[in-house]
């Protein structure tokens, strides 16, 4: 009885980590690639879970990047989301800024996490123009 259950626990370890190991990107894609097969990766534990309405939502999304997804349009999307960011940083420190100058400590620290919460947004959108 001892020896089964190590078994039994192994394959339950091993059922349970099959979506995980799927659901990560190929390593090497980059663009338009990479993002076709995140989702194809992501149709497969949809399949697996029996949710009909996010696959077929899934295969729809895939299938509009079959179409319409380039790299080119890809980075320039990316691109565009970095200058946002970057301008909500900027926005952001200006507003602690002046929060500052007036001193009221409540609005500093709200002032700090907003501007914390940009810097993390920036991070992302540069995490992702590499991808």
């Amino acid at each position: 009885m001892k020896f089964l259950s190590p078994l039994v626990l192994l394959t339950l370890c091993s059922v349970m980590a099959t979506p995980l190991m799927a659901s990560e990107d190929a390593p090497g894609l980059t663009g338009c690639a990479a993002k076709k097969q995140g989702i194809v990766n992501q149709i497969e534990l949809a399949k697996a879970h029996g949710n009909a309405d996010q696959q077929a939502g899934l295969e729809k999304a895939l299938s509009e990047i079959t179409n319409h997804c380039t790299d080119a349009s890809l980075k320039k999307e990316r691109e565009n989301k970095v200058l946002d960011a970057k301008h909500d940083v900027s926005q952001r420190q200006a507003d602690l800024d002046k929060a500052m100058k007036k001193g009221d400590a409540d609005k500093i620290n709200k002032r700090k996490d907003k501007l914390a919460e940009s810097r993390k947004q920036l991070q992302d959108a540069l995490d992702e123009l590499d991808k």
